[in-house]
């Protein structure tokens, strides 16, 4: 498909990039306030070391699902030294290094508005489109980030790989192990900016089980054909349980993340779990899952109450490929989280 190199793509797909310059850094719970710092390349900060061990990106949209789209990047770094640190950080591609100062006070760890980046769609050379952002570390050790993905503004060659399996992850009549990865992929995808607890998924649109070995763009493609937006809704644990104890016509439940499970008996949930404690009925719940699921489609009931409280998620092909690089190699998971009697 003369797609051009990853590297060529990152470049190519940034003209328009806004680096936070305003002081506006959206800090974690333990993160005080943070003041820009302007750095060039040809003048390096002051930091001794290697003062940052971890770069965490997460993914904001502030526009609708459709390209173009315009998101914000945000980082979270770990594992820095007492005191305040000066760091240097680049969109890898480009060539202009930007600078801010951590918290004084951080035990270890802030997050900051790094990048806000506006895509578009070439409908002429889709393949030409930006489809991937990682940010890199201007210190010794040249630490990078993970790599997020969003493929609604362009499209891989379909033998562009995202990461790795270590064996098959197929899928069952219920959902089984392929719908559960999906499933942890979603809720990794939203929950650092949402604080979403759980994700809920149906094997309905999953096309393809994933062979061990390599993940192609084809195979998340042909995994997740629809590319729905990732959302997040509260729902009360009454509502939920009403939900999920009604299979659709060909007998398939819906499948949780790692954070929850449940028990479906004679057309009632009996037992439910987030986190491994018990659910109540009143308890209010942030679950990540798609508009169609949570309208009463693919032969689930709608769920009734249901409040949307973050549409900012990237399309769940993203979501899936961010997860397999950032975890790979993966592991298939072992089925299990939903108890049919």
């Amino acid at each position: 498909m003369g797609l051009p190199s990853k590297a060529g793509r990152r470049i190519g797909g940034l003209a328009s990039v806004a680096i936070l310059a305003s002081g506006a850094f959206v800090p974690s719970a333990q993160a005080a306030s943070q003041r820009p710092f302007s750095g060039t390349a040809s003048t390096p900060l002051a930091s001794a070391g290697n003062p940052v061990q971890k770069l965490t990106l997460s993914f904001e949209r502030t526009t609708a699902t459709k390209c173009p789209v315009t998101f914000n990047v945000y980082g979270t770094f770990e594992g820095l030294p007492p005191g305040l640190q000066l760091i240097q950080y680049r969109i890898v591609g480009t060539e202009q290094w930007k600078g801010l100062k951590s918290p004084a006070k951080h035990n270890g760890g802030f997050t900051a508005l790094l990048a806000t980046l506006d895509w578009e769609w070439d409908a002429e050379t889709p393949t030409s489109g930006q489809t991937s952002v990682q940010i890199e570390l201007r210190q010794p050790d040249g630490l990078t980030s993970n790599t997020l993905y969003y493929f609604k503004c362009g499209m891989p060659d379909a033998d562009d790989t995202f990461g790795e399996t270590s064996e098959p992850i197929v899928r069952t009549p219920s959902g089984g192990p392929l719908a559960e990865l999906v499933a942890d992929a979603d809720l990794d995808a939203v929950q650092a900016r949402s604080g979403a607890e759980a994700a809920l998924v149906s094997r309905y649109g999953f096309h393809l089980d994933l062979d061990a070995g390599p993940v192609t763009y084809e195979e998340v493609f042909a995994t997740l054909p629809a590319g729905f937006a990732v959302d997040v809704w509260e729902v009360t644990g009454a509502a939920l349980k009403s939900v999920l104890a009604h299979p659709n016509a060909e007998g398939w439940v819906l499948t949780p993340s790692s954070s929850l499970r449940y028990t479906l008996e004679g057309g009632a949930v009996t037992e439910m779990t987030l986190n491994g404690v018990p659910v109540t009925d009143d308890q209010v719940i942030r679950i990540a899952a798609n508009y169609v699921l949570v309208g009463g489609y693919e032969g689930f009931p709608r769920w009734p109450g249901v409040t949307g409280v973050y549409r900012g998620g990237p399309d769940d092909r993203g979501a899936l490929a961010t997860y397999l690089v950032k975890n790979s190699p993966v592991d298939a998971p072992a089925g299990d989280r939903v108890t049919v009697r």
